[in-house]
């Protein structure tokens, strides 16, 4: 074993395996920083490559890009507010607040480093598991993972805070969404409305991008001001992330370790590892006041897990050829594209190989965050920048990665559709991750739901990891309210005296709650939307309308809920004025629209030329640059991913 041990680690410092790891990292560095593609996309860059390639040199380029598209994709999540991927959505709700304070490079320095504390943890964890987690993860039935799913869902509780009803009709909304399309048990479908672009149901990265990245676009259209609202001084910033990574030493190795242990459960990775170690880093603080507006936990958290995650995603990769995630699976490709058998003959016949892809995944996040740190001055300096300049151009990318879902003009007008839901939610301070969380954990939980039910029937739910998960389910429930109380007790304790036993008797009297007109809105929308939404499942068979009909009871107990609260306390109108809100997203449909009729290149060429001499007041030769720089990129990814863009009556005769 020893040999073995030395001899990949031989292979991994030879100059032809660092050459192409470092290939690795670059492709991924740029993939990772231009929100929307991630993994997916990058490995399908670097696919056509492996032919002829020795393996030890195709894997470390593979590996390389792997393990630092979850470290690039913080840039856009930080600076821009955009998810860089699937997996730094959780990122955004912190990141993106600090860099508004003018702390951006605080927040990049703990990411980078967190990241790369992450990426080790998940290879040692990966090192341990080629050995003893083929047990382990065969052990893991269709019960165990429906009840992970409801595990993920319980963070719903934790990260809506006092909002906890308006959390429950946002997670309601989620799974509702996330309900459409094909049902899995019947092959029915449902709440599409006859629409062929639903019969699939909407992907993660157009509502990902619409429930977070609009929204924030707009919001700081209408404040006309930098990103950053406070000079950010780079030099202090790196300084004060790294120490904050320390002190937070113990939530990065829990954090990291939950990321390695759900990444070895194929279908459990991705985007819902990082919601939930958000969600445990709100959990276990004491002061739980900042997060959502600029705490540095809400970047160190799920930032140790998705990299962590990436690595061990390659455990049931390896073992069973069973991909971990999306990456995993065109890795997967890769590997057979290489002559290489995904099983147990990676451990007996290749496990020189399956440990190089081992070092080569820890050797490159250690070069991955010393290179983003190295970028982080000149490109946190975007945040200085007037937005106005800076908006057009993240539009664009916005645009840009929506289409890359499933390369419809359907992405595009859902992008809206979920955005203006985003705007409502962002002004009412509604809770957009509990949306996100139901969307993402609806069809898995569907979907294990009834193949436990299939397979196991009533005794699915009586194995002993069904009921593990389901006591840290009630841990994760109840603690922190019990916390709550036990912190009150003693706070009535210490103060003592007569006039401590006069107030605690006293009768308080309710606060009043405050009611706007954007609140109104989204509870009388959403019980219309239960109502007509049961109507259109009302007429499928039980295994296709219990699950959808299951969203609509708790999206429709939430407002209700939400609204009995309201009344029992007195409720106090709260002007909640979207005028300007509205407008741009009119002019955002506008935009689509134009798209639609003239075509994506030329309408994007146009709209930042406008833009930037209207409203931004550019130079006209400055903006005519930028334009044609967009223009460039544009037609430079259409051609590395042979996309096809939406043509209208322009394109063809200008781009053709």
């Amino acid at each position: 074993m020893l040999d073995i041990l030395l001899s990949s680690l031989g292979q991994v410092f030879t100059f032809s395996h660092l050459f192409y790891m470092m290939l690795g990292i670059i492709v991924g560095l740029v993939v990772g920083i231009i929100p929307g593609l991630g993994g997916i996309a990058g490995m399908s860059l670097l696919l056509p490559f492996l032919y002829g390639m020795e393996p030890s040199q195709a894997l470390g380029m593979l590996m390389g890009l792997v393990a630092v598209i979850p470290t690039g994709d913080t840039f856009a999540s930080v600076l821009l507010g955009i998810p860089g991927s699937s997996a730094s959505q959780a990122t955004v709700i912190d990141g993106f607040a600090l860099a508004k304070r003018g702390q951006a490079a605080r927040a990049l320095s703990s990411a980078f480093l967190s990241s790369m504390i992450g990426g080790l943890i998940g290879a040692v964890v990966l090192t341990g598991f080629i050995l003893i987690a083929r047990p382990l993860v065969l052990s893991f039935s269709s019960s165990e993972l429906f009840m992970l799913t409801l595990l993920g869902l319980s963070m719903v509780a934790v990260l809506s805070g006092r909002d906890l009803f308006k959390g429950l009709a946002a997670c309601g909304l989620g799974l509702l969404v996330g309900a459409t399309g094909m049902a899995p048990a019947t092959g029915e479908f449902r709440l599409n409305y006859g629409l062929d672009y639903l019969y699939d149901g909407l992907p993660l990265v157009v509502v990902g991008l619409g429930i977070f990245a609009l929204p924030e676009i707009i919001d700081l259209l209408t404040q006309r001001g930098a990103i950053a609202s406070e000079p950010c001084r780079l030099g202090a910033g790196w300084r004060q992330g790294f120490r904050d990574v320390r002190r937070e030493k113990g939530l990065v190795a829990r954090c990291a370790g939950i990321g390695s242990l759900i990444g070895t459960i194929p279908g459990l990775a991705g985007s819902v590892v990082d919601w939930m170690t958000y969600g445990h880093a709100v959990q276990s603080a004491k002061d739980k006041s900042e997060f959502g507006q600029g705490d540095i936990r809400g970047v160190i958290a799920p930032e140790s897990a998705n990299n962590a995650t990436a690595g061990a995603a390659m455990v049931p990769t390896l073992l069973f050829g069973v991909p971990g995630s999306g990456s995993a699976a065109v890795f997967l490709g890769g590997l057979l594209l290489l002559g290489l058998q995904p099983g147990i003959g990676m451990i007996e016949t290749h496990l020189d190989l399956t440990y190089t892809i081992i070092w080569s995944l820890a050797l490159a996040n250690i070069i991955g965050a010393g290179l983003c740190l190295g970028l982080a001055g000149p490109v946190a300096s975007l945040t200085r920048v007037r937005f106005t300049i800076l908006a057009p151009l993240i539009t664009i990318l916005i645009l840009f990665a929506a289409y890359q879902a499933t390369r419809a003009t359907g992405d595009l007008v859902a992008l809206a559709a979920v955005g203006a839901i985003g705007v409502l939610f962002k002004k009412a301070n509604w809770s957009r991750p509990a949306f996100l969380i139901g969307f993402v954990l609806a069809p898995g939980a569907e979907t294990y739901f009834y193949q436990a039910l299939q397979f196991q029937g009533s005794a699915a739910f009586a194995r002993p990891g069904v009921l593990i998960i389901g006591a840290l389910i009630l841990a994760a429930l109840f603690i922190p309210a019990l916390k709550a109380l036990w912190q009150k007790h003693r706070q009535t304790k210490k103060g003592g005296g007569e006039a401590a036993d006069t107030e605690a008797t006293a009768p308080a009297e309710p606060a009043r709650a405050t009611l706007g007109g954007v609140d109104i809105l989204l509870l009388a929308g959403l019980l219309g939307l239960a109502a007509f939404a049961w109507s259109d499942v009302a007429g499928l068979s039980l295994l296709g309308s219990v699950f959808p009909k299951l969203a609509i009871a708790i999206m429709a107990l939430g407002c209700l809920a939400e609204i009995a609260r309201h009344l029992m306390r007195r409720p106090q109108w709260q002007r909640q004025a979207c005028r300007e809100e509205l407008i741009w997203l009119a002019g955002f449909c506008t935009l689509i629209a134009t798209i639609l009729g003239l075509g994506f290149i030329s309408t994007a060429a146009l709209f930042c030329l406008v833009f930037l001499l209207g409203i931004a007041r550019l130079k006209l030769w400055t903006a005519a640059g930028m334009a044609v720089g967009v223009v460039a990129f544009l037609v430079g990814m259409a051609h590395f991913l042979t996309l096809t863009y939406p043509s209208g009556v322009l394109d063809p005769w200008l781009f053709s």
